[in-house]
């Protein structure tokens, strides 16, 4: 797999690219190890760089503090963050395919794992942009953008009735939502 060419076209073209993604395996631990783990470390390497860098804001009660991390303590928190998004894959994953019954679509744990694997792509690129103050809500474009590139290969790869298709996407988002707000209160925030 070109890891760039298969980006750019989850970015570009995702309509198409999920057409192109459905006969391929969808291995978990392939996938994990040769897109996620790429794709996944960049949001906490630039969070860490920004860290290290520009540093982040204190509270705001009275004078706020810019507050810098140390190498090791930003490094660290770096790893945690990026071993919680693979978990966080391959849990969105496991909602995927877990949810697939009761909407009346294919049970395919593969499938799942690549829709959870690939939608998610927008998101991570953006992550270039947590080394910009004042360019988060660039993030939260991407992050909806993610949502939609998701809705787009939900059809395509678990194959539910047309008139399942929204509600299937819309309990597998609020799922994923749950689980990232459970994950940022438990790791803290930054995934």
């Amino acid at each position: 797999m070109d890891i760039v060419q298969r980006a750019k076209a989850m970015v570009l073209s995702p309509g198409a690219e999920w057409r192109v993604i459905e006969p391929e395996s969808g291995d978990p631990a392939y996938l994990i190890v040769n897109y996620v783990a790429f794709l996944a470390a960049i949001p906490p390497a630039f969070q860490f760089l920004r860290g290290l860098l520009l540093g982040w804001r204190g509270p705001r009660i009275g004078f706020h503090h810019i507050h810098h991390f140390g190498l090791f303590s930003g490094l660290f928190g770096a790893v945690v963050h990026w071993l919680v998004a693979l978990v966080v894959v391959y849990a969105i994953a496991v909602i995927i395919d877990g949810l697939a019954p009761t909407f009346m679509a294919q049970k395919n744990q593969q499938n799942a794992m690549k829709l959870a694997a690939y939608s998610l792509t927008p998101a991570w690129l953006a992550g270039v942009f947590a080394l910009i103050p004042g360019l988060g809500f660039l993030r939260l474009i991407a992050l909806i953008y993610s949502v939609y590139v998701f809705w787009l290969g939900l059809p395509i790869l678990m194959k539910p009735p047309p008139d399942r298709t929204g509600p299937y996407a819309l309990a597998a988002i609020v799922c994923g939502i749950v689980l990232a707000f459970v994950v940022a209160a438990i790791v803290g925030r930054g995934l």
